[in-house]
């Protein structure tokens, strides 16, 4: 009877532990590969326009996430259909929306910058969780607070220079939060993949009348490796590998823990914007790094 009993006990713990461990992993890895999307949009920022930049990245991820999701949204277009608001809600925000704003905010702005700003995201996301009801926890909100002043040192200390394009990505930020906030609603019967799809698709249609007034106003680009192989990256890797990854963390740990990780984007951002744009990074960047992964560390535990 008790070893029933120690392999019962050892069953169903072991999946609680590794939840929260899955879930914070795959926060970390879609906060990895966005962080290369903001360096990408600002270099692509003068060679396709932020709309199309949007446009094209969608439809590349809605065709990498098809052959996976169609399927399963085809069998679940009912549950689809009776959560359509909540659908087309989150299409809006996170696909159509944010991204645009994101590009948008490239033209004008670092990459360093733009990093730095959507780090008050998970603010957002810890405050909207805590009006949900959700307690957070004195280590959380510790390891919440320690990392947002290091953003905000990083912001002082680094010589950061604003521009409008930060606006933009303050818009961007609440876009994000907010999306990241809805996704704990998230119906359960609705599958992952099929409201990947179905959210890429919804977004996509979205953003057609502005594709079609960029077009008719700013005209095309021209397709190179330049512009052709990062619209790839962030069509494939930042938009169906990320937000898979990112929306399978908000159901196993929560947005506000998940926001914690989200910390990790300024130093992923400046370090990757240093490599790869020449954007000078110096001691005091590195130290306000160091503080941001202390207090990441700290409120990503259980």
């Amino acid at each position: 009877m008790a070893a029933v009993l120690h392999r019962t006990t050892r069953s169903t713990t072991a999946p609680r532990t590794a939840a929260p461990v899955l879930g914070i992993a795959l926060a970390a890895l879609a906060t990895v590969v966005w962080s290369g999307s903001f360096v990408t949009s600002r270099a692509l920022h003068d060679s396709v326009p932020p709309v199309q930049q949007a446009f094209w990245r969608w439809l590349v991820a809605l065709a990498a996430v098809a052959p996976f999701g169609a399927r399963q949204a085809w069998r679940q277009r009912a549950v689809i259909r009776r959560h359509l608001g909540f659908v087309a809600l989150a299409s809006l925000l996170g696909v159509t929306v944010y991204n645009t704003l994101v590009n948008q905010a490239g033209l004008t702005t670092s990459a360093a910058n733009m990093g730095m700003i959507m780090a008050a995201s998970p603010v957002l996301m810890a405050v909207f969780e805590r009006a949900g009801g959700v307690r957070l926890g004195g280590r959380r909100v510790a390891g919440l607070l320690i990392a947002c002043a290091g953003v905000l040192l990083l912001i002082g200390r680094g010589g950061a220079h604003f521009a409008a394009g930060d606006l933009w990505m303050i818009a961007a930020a609440c876009c994000f939060g907010s999306y990241s906030a809805l996704l704990r609603r998230k119906p359960a019967e609705l599958g992952g993949t099929a409201f990947l799809f179905t959210t890429f698709l919804i977004g996509t249609a979205l953003l057609l009348p502005a594709q079609g007034v960029s077009l008719a106003v700013q005209g095309g680009f021209t397709p190179t490796a330049g512009t052709v192989l990062p619209l790839l990256y962030i069509g494939i890797a930042s938009s169906a590998v990320a937000f898979f990854a990112w929306n399978r963390a908000i159901a196993l740990v929560g947005p506000s823990r998940a926001g914690v990780v989200y910390y990790l984007q300024p130093v992923c951002v400046a370090l990757l914007s240093w490599a790869l744009l020449g954007e000078a990074t110096g001691r005091p960047q590195f130290l306000c790094m160091g503080l941001i992964l202390g207090g990441v560390v700290l409120g990503a535990r259980r």
